[in-house]
Protein backbone atom coordinates (compact mmCIF):
# COMPACT_ATOMS: atom_id res chain seq x y z
CA UNK A 1 0.00 0.00 0.00
CA UNK A 2 1.70 3.17 -0.90
CA UNK A 3 1.58 6.15 0.75
CA UNK A 4 0.43 8.44 -1.84
CA UNK A 5 -2.88 6.42 -1.84
CA UNK A 6 -3.20 6.87 1.31
CA UNK A 7 -2.97 10.28 1.59
CA UNK A 8 -5.36 10.83 -1.80
CA UNK A 9 -7.40 8.54 0.41
CA UNK A 10 -7.43 11.00 3.59
CA UNK A 11 -7.73 13.59 1.92
CA UNK A 12 -10.35 12.90 -0.39
CA UNK A 13 -12.64 11.64 2.52
CA UNK A 14 -11.63 14.87 4.65
CA UNK A 15 -13.33 16.60 1.98
CA UNK A 16 -16.33 14.84 2.28
CA UNK A 17 -16.51 15.22 5.89
CA UNK A 18 -14.98 12.22 7.02
CA UNK A 19 -12.24 11.89 9.34
CA UNK A 20 -10.64 8.56 8.84
CA UNK A 21 -8.60 6.59 11.83
CA UNK A 22 -6.20 4.37 11.19
CA UNK A 23 -7.70 1.70 11.55
CA UNK A 24 -10.27 2.97 8.63
CA UNK A 25 -7.46 3.64 6.71
CA UNK A 26 -5.91 0.58 6.27
CA UNK A 27 -9.04 -1.54 6.19
CA UNK A 28 -9.98 0.29 3.39
CA UNK A 29 -6.54 0.17 1.30
CA UNK A 30 -6.52 -3.72 2.11
CA UNK A 31 -9.75 -3.94 0.49
CA UNK A 32 -9.32 -2.81 -2.39
CA UNK A 33 -5.98 -4.12 -2.43
CA UNK A 34 -8.43 -7.57 -2.43
CA UNK A 35 -10.56 -6.03 -5.38
CA UNK A 36 -7.60 -5.73 -7.26
CA UNK A 37 -6.04 -9.47 -6.58
CA UNK A 38 -9.11 -11.04 -6.96
CA UNK A 39 -10.20 -8.85 -10.36
CA UNK A 40 -6.73 -10.89 -11.84
CA UNK A 41 -8.51 -14.23 -11.73
CA UNK A 42 -12.43 -13.20 -11.41
CA UNK A 43 -14.48 -9.83 -13.03
CA UNK A 44 -15.36 -8.44 -10.05
CA UNK A 45 -15.64 -4.95 -11.56
CA UNK A 46 -14.64 -3.63 -15.07
CA UNK A 47 -11.57 -1.22 -13.05
CA UNK A 48 -7.88 -2.40 -12.96
CA UNK A 49 -6.33 0.69 -12.16
CA UNK A 50 -5.61 1.12 -8.64
CA UNK A 51 -6.19 5.02 -8.93
CA UNK A 52 -9.61 4.42 -10.30
CA UNK A 53 -10.39 1.89 -7.84
CA UNK A 54 -9.51 4.40 -5.47
CA UNK A 55 -11.40 6.94 -6.77
CA UNK A 56 -14.12 5.19 -8.40
CA UNK A 57 -15.08 2.87 -5.85
CA UNK A 58 -13.43 3.43 -2.33
CA UNK A 59 -13.98 7.17 -2.40
CA UNK A 60 -17.20 7.01 -4.33
CA UNK A 61 -18.34 4.57 -1.64
CA UNK A 62 -17.35 6.62 1.41
CA UNK A 63 -20.07 9.88 -0.08
CA UNK A 64 -23.02 7.97 0.78
CA UNK A 65 -21.79 7.76 4.60
CA UNK A 66 -22.32 11.16 5.88
CA UNK A 67 -25.62 11.37 4.38
CA UNK A 68 -26.57 8.18 5.65
CA UNK A 69 -25.43 9.19 9.15
CA UNK A 70 -27.60 11.97 8.81
CA UNK A 71 -30.38 10.07 7.44
CA UNK A 72 -30.24 7.15 9.23
CA UNK A 73 -27.99 7.39 12.71
CA UNK A 74 -29.98 4.79 14.89
CA UNK A 75 -29.89 2.12 11.84
CA UNK A 76 -28.87 -1.38 13.00
CA UNK A 77 -29.31 -3.54 9.67
CA UNK A 78 -28.61 -2.40 6.28
CA UNK A 79 -28.94 -4.44 3.38
CA UNK A 80 -26.85 -3.76 -0.30
CA UNK A 81 -28.54 -5.12 -3.49
CA UNK A 82 -26.41 -5.96 -6.21
CA UNK A 83 -23.38 -5.31 -3.88
CA UNK A 84 -21.09 -6.48 -6.85
CA UNK A 85 -17.58 -6.19 -5.02
CA UNK A 86 -19.04 -5.06 -2.54
CA UNK A 87 -19.96 -1.35 -3.28
CA UNK A 88 -21.19 0.86 -1.05
CA UNK A 89 -21.72 -2.19 1.47
CA UNK A 90 -18.37 -3.16 2.20
CA UNK A 91 -17.44 0.04 2.69
CA UNK A 92 -20.30 1.19 4.85
CA UNK A 93 -19.05 -2.45 7.25
CA UNK A 94 -15.79 -0.80 7.63
CA UNK A 95 -17.47 2.87 8.60
CA UNK A 96 -19.94 2.29 10.57
CA UNK A 97 -19.06 -1.14 12.61
CA UNK A 98 -21.96 -1.16 14.92
CA UNK A 99 -24.52 -1.97 11.55
CA UNK A 100 -24.75 -4.96 10.51
CA UNK A 101 -24.52 -5.15 6.47
CA UNK A 102 -25.59 -7.54 4.16
CA UNK A 103 -24.50 -7.82 0.72
CA UNK A 104 -26.52 -9.27 -1.66
CA UNK A 105 -25.60 -10.82 -5.22
CA UNK A 106 -27.08 -13.33 -8.13
CA UNK A 107 -23.40 -14.12 -8.78
CA UNK A 108 -21.74 -16.07 -7.18
CA UNK A 109 -17.89 -15.54 -7.60
CA UNK A 110 -19.01 -11.99 -5.99
CA UNK A 111 -20.96 -13.14 -2.39
CA UNK A 112 -17.84 -15.80 -2.29
CA UNK A 113 -15.26 -12.67 -2.59
CA UNK A 114 -17.58 -10.48 -0.10
CA UNK A 115 -17.21 -13.78 2.72
CA UNK A 116 -13.15 -13.43 2.18
CA UNK A 117 -13.33 -9.70 2.52
CA UNK A 118 -15.05 -10.20 5.39
CA UNK A 119 -13.09 -13.46 7.57
CA UNK A 120 -9.41 -11.67 6.24
CA UNK A 121 -10.10 -7.89 7.30
CA UNK A 122 -12.23 -8.97 10.51
CA UNK A 123 -14.98 -7.17 9.59
CA UNK A 124 -17.77 -9.43 11.61
CA UNK A 125 -20.52 -7.01 10.65
CA UNK A 126 -20.15 -8.23 6.95
CA UNK A 127 -22.14 -10.82 5.36
CA UNK A 128 -22.04 -12.03 1.81
CA UNK A 129 -25.32 -13.70 0.59
CA UNK A 130 -25.89 -15.35 -3.22
CA UNK A 131 -29.14 -14.95 -4.21
CA UNK A 132 -31.62 -13.32 -5.76
CA UNK A 133 -33.35 -10.39 -3.64
CA UNK A 134 -36.74 -10.84 -4.53
CA UNK A 135 -36.43 -14.39 -2.73
CA UNK A 136 -34.97 -12.78 0.27
CA UNK A 137 -36.78 -12.41 3.72
CA UNK A 138 -36.13 -10.40 6.78
CA UNK A 139 -36.35 -6.82 7.59
CA UNK A 140 -34.02 -4.25 7.17
CA UNK A 141 -33.54 -0.49 7.82
CA UNK A 142 -31.96 0.71 4.98
CA UNK A 143 -31.97 -0.91 1.21
CA UNK A 144 -29.35 0.57 -0.73
CA UNK A 145 -27.81 0.44 -4.06
CA UNK A 146 -24.92 1.48 -6.34
CA UNK A 147 -25.94 1.58 -10.24
CA UNK A 148 -28.08 -1.50 -9.88
CA UNK A 149 -31.44 -0.80 -11.64
CA UNK A 150 -34.28 1.68 -11.67
CA UNK A 151 -35.19 3.17 -9.24
CA UNK A 152 -38.89 1.08 -9.68
CA UNK A 153 -36.98 -1.97 -9.98
CA UNK A 154 -34.98 -1.46 -7.27
CA UNK A 155 -38.14 -0.64 -4.94
CA UNK A 156 -40.49 -3.60 -6.31
CA UNK A 157 -37.68 -6.28 -5.84
CA UNK A 158 -36.57 -5.11 -2.34
CA UNK A 159 -39.85 -3.87 -1.22
CA UNK A 160 -40.55 -7.21 0.94
CA UNK A 161 -37.91 -6.52 2.87
CA UNK A 162 -37.61 -2.87 3.94
CA UNK A 163 -38.92 -2.31 7.48
CA UNK A 164 -41.77 0.10 8.02
CA UNK A 165 -40.20 2.89 9.18
CA UNK A 166 -36.95 1.87 6.68
CA UNK A 167 -36.13 3.99 3.81
CA UNK A 168 -34.27 2.87 0.67
CA UNK A 169 -30.82 4.81 -0.58
CA UNK A 170 -30.47 4.69 -4.10
CA UNK A 171 -27.24 5.86 -5.69
CA UNK A 172 -27.43 7.01 -9.25
CA UNK A 173 -25.05 9.61 -11.69
CA UNK A 174 -27.29 12.10 -12.94
CA UNK A 175 -30.41 13.23 -11.45
CA UNK A 176 -32.87 10.28 -12.34
CA UNK A 177 -35.63 12.84 -12.92
CA UNK A 178 -37.66 10.33 -15.44
CA UNK A 179 -37.39 7.59 -13.12
CA UNK A 180 -38.66 9.47 -9.92
CA UNK A 181 -41.45 11.29 -12.28
CA UNK A 182 -42.68 7.15 -13.00
CA UNK A 183 -42.95 5.70 -10.28
CA UNK A 184 -45.75 4.19 -9.01
CA UNK A 185 -48.07 6.24 -6.48
CA UNK A 186 -48.86 3.04 -4.10
CA UNK A 187 -44.98 1.62 -4.51
CA UNK A 188 -42.70 4.54 -3.28
CA UNK A 189 -42.39 8.15 -2.38
CA UNK A 190 -38.89 9.85 -3.33
CA UNK A 191 -38.66 12.68 -0.08
CA UNK A 192 -35.01 13.48 -0.58
CA UNK A 193 -32.06 13.62 -3.01
CA UNK A 194 -28.89 14.95 -2.53
CA UNK A 195 -26.24 15.37 -4.75
CA UNK A 196 -22.62 14.15 -3.67
CA UNK A 197 -18.86 15.45 -4.83
CA UNK A 198 -16.34 12.93 -4.74
CA UNK A 199 -12.97 14.47 -4.74
CA UNK A 200 -10.98 13.25 -8.00
CA UNK A 201 -14.57 11.88 -9.71
CA UNK A 202 -15.21 14.22 -12.69
CA UNK A 203 -19.04 12.81 -13.21
CA UNK A 204 -22.62 13.68 -11.62
CA UNK A 205 -23.11 11.69 -8.40
CA UNK A 206 -26.59 11.54 -6.51
CA UNK A 207 -28.60 9.61 -3.76
CA UNK A 208 -31.95 9.28 -3.63
CA UNK A 209 -34.05 8.19 -0.57
CA UNK A 210 -36.85 7.13 -0.84
CA UNK A 211 -39.47 5.10 1.78
CA UNK A 212 -42.57 2.92 0.85
CA UNK A 213 -45.50 5.30 0.03
CA UNK A 214 -48.32 4.98 2.76
CA UNK A 215 -50.93 2.97 0.66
Amino acid sequence: MSAAREAILREGAQAMGLSLSDAQSDTLLAYGELILKWNKVYNLTALRDPAQVLTHHLLDSLSVVPPLQRQCPAATRLLDVGSGAGLPGAVIAIMRPELSVTCVDAVAKKAAFLRQVSAELGLRNLNGMHTRVESMGGSYDVISSRAFASLADFFVGSRQLLASKGVWMAMKGKLPSEEIEALPADLASVFHVEQLQVPGLDAERCVVWARKSAA
